[in-house]
């Protein structure tokens, strides 16, 4: 045990170090939070999950908004839904210009009201599943 002491007398103080002279003044250990309403390079935010990729939404009226991206997509057809939280807005289909493996284009526009000023609307693009019809690689944006 006595071997011990000198090991923990030397390694124990460099365990509880609270300097703070490696932050910069004004800086947060708080993450940044990026919203829908940022912008890089006055560009809006890009989406993107295994199937979709680069999708950006921008509002063009009231309720009417831009939808474009790509999509690596069997058949080269994707679903999409609006939905306010409680229920299903509108609901269609589209297609890319490309098939799986490739990454195909797409771009379209969506004219939805809000049925409800206290709820958001989230579009949701999607795969289908060949097997079932399932809802597969959902990407959830919200437009409010």
């Amino acid at each position: 045990m006595k071997s011990l002491l000198p090991f923990l007398l030397f390694f124990l103080p460099g365990c509880n170090n609270t300097s703070t002279n490696d932050k910069k003044e004004g800086s947060s250990s708080a993450p940044a939070v990026i919203t829908k309403s940022d912008t890089v390079f006055n560009s809006p935010k890009a989406y993107s999950n295994q199937r979709f990729r680069n999708v950006t939404v921008q509002k063009i009226a009231d309720n009417q908004f831009r939808v474009q991206g790509e999509a690596q997509i069997f058949e080269a057809m994707f679903g999409w839904v609006v939905e306010d939280g409680h229920h299903e807005l509108k609901k269609g289909n589209q297609m890319t210009d490309a098939g799986a493996p490739a990454w195909g284009k797409f771009h379209f526009t969506i004219a939805i009201p809000k049925t409800n000023a206290n709820t958001t609307r989230t579009l949701i693009l999607f795969e289908s599943s060949a097997k079932d019809g399932s809802r597969q690689y959902e990407l959830p944006i919200a437009l409010d």
